[in-house]
């Protein structure tokens, strides 16, 4: 009893929830498409307390704060971006997750250099994936982002990119 009473104070405590680094490539084709690798790191905070959420629902209702990077190597777009991530757990092992929020870029506005033209400096952040937790600490998830201006601002090719992520949660 006397762990159980400690665990949410223990969970306050600490700054982050859960640090995640990994690795994307762009899915998009043509003149939109990105060349190599982005490395990405991504942190999770968790203000809320989705880590004392019990039911599905109640996981729902308690989103994390995620705030991160995807960063361009041989001259493609950098993303920082931050937001919300709703964690719905399947099983002890099994998650799904959805992330809605902002992003920054260092990418081509106007079309004068190759890849996307963004139109905007700052644009809509969403992501959808599926994860397996491997011990109690770590995890593995696959996921697809998409970052774009919902059409704010002209061009609007967005940026899209999927790949893998191994998280240590604290």
């Amino acid at each position: 009893m006397g762990s159980l009473e400690s665990s949410p104070a223990r969970a306050q405590d600490q700054l982050f929830d859960e640090f995640r680094f990994g690795v994307s490539t762009s899915v998009q084709g043509g003149r939109s498409g990105e060349d190599g690798a982005f490395p990405e790191l991504t942190v999770l905070f968790d203000p809320f307390g989705y880590e004392a959420a019990g039911s599905w629902r109640e996981q729902l209702l308690h989103p994390r704060v995620h705030l991160g990077t995807s960063i361009g190597l041989s001259g493609e777009a950098t993303q920082f971006f931050t937001g919300f991530t709703w964690t719905v757990d399947f099983s002890d092992k099994l998650f799904a997750e959805a992330g809605f929020g902002g992003v920054i870029h260092t990418g081509d506005l106007d079309g004068n250099d190759g890849g996307p033209n963004l139109g905007c400096r700052v644009l809509f952040h969403e992501y959808v994936g599926g994860g397996y937790r491997l011990t109690e600490h770590w995890n593995l998830l696959a996921q697809i982002a998409h970052s774009s201006n919902a059409n704010l601002c002209s061009p609007n090719d967005g940026m899209t990119r999927a790949g893998l992520q191994v998280g240590y949660k604290f």
